[in-house]
């Protein structure tokens, strides 16, 4: 089985934003987003309780009540429970705008039982389809995060795929920006995981990990990837944030001569990341995030835009694109 298998649609919508990532948003504006997600043809919704410490879940439930249950795919996360202790005013990250509740980590299969639980109560459903084990890797722990992995190992990952036998989800994976963990878990015996949501790892701007040592590994154990975060963190598409924090001069020098050549052949910098993943057969969906509609709207018109091959080979040629990297062939 696979992530494929649970999908609608390869184009899907990463939540965070409505969790007020980097901007606070009102209720109107979080539930016309999802709106036009639907209006768009999206179907397959990411969230988590990291996101805005569970407004992300709140709002993208309230948004999706209106539905069939049966004619989406919703995936959300365990591994970050929201605590009742509330952080003070000053709280700041990305998420600093979201609601104040302190999250603590943990990975024991009955922390996993009580995560879903609440995530069902916030989202209003009575099912998910997907659950992600949530950034159980160094840039979230440390070097603390072997220690994490090993209590998600024997917790999380049996308890999700007991979930899985009895029918309660649909598939299971892990939900990280790094390689590391899902090098780990492709590793195991003992559990099979369908897949990860890898954010901000096979992207534009970011794809040779993932090349050498995960898709491979991966194909031969049947799992598939999401690919989150396309934009990586929004600087390739204008913003000022790379891997969650202030981009470096390398790095906006960087998007900037890609750009460059984005424009030498009329090429809409958001059609080539979102289409970029894709063309890798490891590679089962995108997820951008979107906090307006209008980006919704911008999202799905790239997705469908035709990019000629001589962009492909400029950026290989340009040395922004491994040669071992599949890049989309013209229909």
């Amino acid at each position: 089985m696979s992530l494929k298998d649970k999908m609608i649609g390869q184009l899907g919508f990463g939540t965070a934003p409505l969790g007020n990532m980097f901007r606070a948003i009102d209720e109107d504006e979080a539930a016309a987003t999802v709106e036009a997600a639907w209006d768009h043809g999206i179907r397959f919704f990411d969230t988590a309780p990291l996101y805005g410490a569970g407004l992300s879940e709140t709002r993208l439930g309230k948004a999706l009540a209106q539905h069939h249950r049966d004619e989406y795919t919703l995936a959300t996360k365990i591994g970050r429970l929201i605590s009742d202790e509330l952080n003070d005013a000053k709280h700041t990250g990305a998420f600093g705008q979201g609601n104040l509740n302190k999250l603590l980590s943990d990975y024991s299969a009955d922390a996993t039982l009580r995560s879903i639980e609440s995530s069902l109560e916030r989202l209003g459903t009575d099912r998910l389809d997907i659950v992600f084990v949530h950034d159980v890797a160094q840039d979230t722990h440390g070097d603390e995060w072997i220690e994490h992995f090993n209590v998600a190992r024997k917790g999380a990952f049996k308890a999700l795929a007991r979930l899985k036998e009895e029918g309660v989800i649909k598939a299971w994976g892990l939900g990280v920006n790094r390689v590391e963990p899902c090098e780990l878990t492709l590793d195991l015996d003992e559990v099979r995981p369908d897949g990860f949501l890898l954010a901000g790892r096979y992207t534009l701007l970011d794809h040779e990990q993932p090349l050498q040592r995960l898709f491979a590994k991966a194909k031969a154990k049947g799992a598939e990837f999401i690919t989150g975060g396309p934009y990586s963190s929004g600087v390739l598409v204008g913003g000022k944030h790379f891997e969650y924090q202030p981009a470096t001069a390398a790095m906006l020098d960087k998007v900037k001569r890609i750009h460059e050549i984005a424009r030498r052949f009329n090429v809409d910098i958001k059609a080539a990341a979102l289409q970029f993943p894709l063309a890798n057969p490891a590679v089962t969906a995108v997820i951008p995030g979107a906090s307006r509609p209008s980006r919704i709207s911008e999202d799905t018109q790239a997705f469908k835009a035709v990019i000629p091959q001589a962009f492909w080979q400029a950026m290989r040629d340009a040395g922004f694109i491994s040669p071992n990297a599949p890049t989309p062939t013209a229909e």
